[in-house]
């Protein structure tokens, strides 16, 4: 099946976990919708399966919707499994693979990468160490979040060096995968500095599920984004 998904650069990933779901989640997306317009930021969330199809059905096309999870099996049995069509006619455009929380062989990796192409789906990988994230870029995922498992939920956010050598590895192997080099995001400043470093985007989890307010958090982040992105590419042309 052919893939029609396209992501516009910068961006901002939300994974709200299992922290938030329902009409409370479905409320904090509206208002990401409306900030990836504001900003021109692309969002992309990736919710509990069973609140798929609400999300994907009440946000723009600015939202990207993403599964937690994917299961290989083909259309037949599989009691329990998360069938790739399902979350596509569901409204997924891709699916995250091997978060920290949800941990698979680099076999299974690769086999749930192709079973999401085979769907149309879009694939965005965790990794952890460098020598994993190498192995992962050589299967050519749309998308690889580099993200160090301590960090992960500790409100200490990757720096620069960090950054650089995640973009200089993945690239040096496939210069079309997207990187997101994340964990411990923990407010707008972590967002700016890695996108400033030369990421793609910045995300949150429990930092933004969690905040006092996550509706003025959501802003902080994505307007970060935004500016970073602009100064840093502003940058870059005038040195050119």
């Amino acid at each position: 099946m052919k893939r029609d998904f396209e992501l516009n650069l910068p961006f901002f990933e939300y994974g709200p976990k299992a922290y938030m779901y329902g009409k409370k989640l479905l409320e904090l997306c509206r208002h990401l919708d409306k900030l990836g317009n504001i900003y021109d930021v692309d969002i992309i969330i990736d919710p509990q399966t069973v609140d798929i199809r609400m999300i994907a059905e009440n946000t723009s096309e600015r939202v990207k919707v993403f599964s937690q999870n994917l299961d290989t099996l083909p259309i037949g049995k599989g009691m329990g499994k998360n069938l790739a069509e399902a979350l596509r006619e569901a409204g997924a455009e891709g699916v995250m693979l091997n978060h920290a929380e949800c941990p698979l062989s680099l076999q299974e990796i690769a086999a749930a990468i192709r079973r999401a192409r085979e769907a149309g789906l879009a694939s965005m990988v965790c990794g952890d160490t460098f020598a994993q994230i190498r192995e992962i870029a050589s299967f050519a995922p749309d998308i690889i979040v580099a993200e160090p498992s301590e960090l992960i939920g500790t409100g200490t956010a990757v720096g620069k060096d960090y950054v650089d050598g995640c973009l200089k590895l993945v690239h040096a192997i496939n210069p079309d995968i997207i990187v997101l080099p994340s964990a411990g995001i923990s407010c707008g400043k972590d967002c700016y500095n890695i996108v400033k470093a030369g990421a793609a985007g910045s995300g949150s989890s429990s930092a933004l599920a969690l905040a006092a307010d996550p509706f003025k958090m959501a802003e902080d982040m994505v307007s970060s984004v935004r500016r970073a992105w602009d100064e840093l590419h502003k940058y870059q042309k005038a040195i050119i």
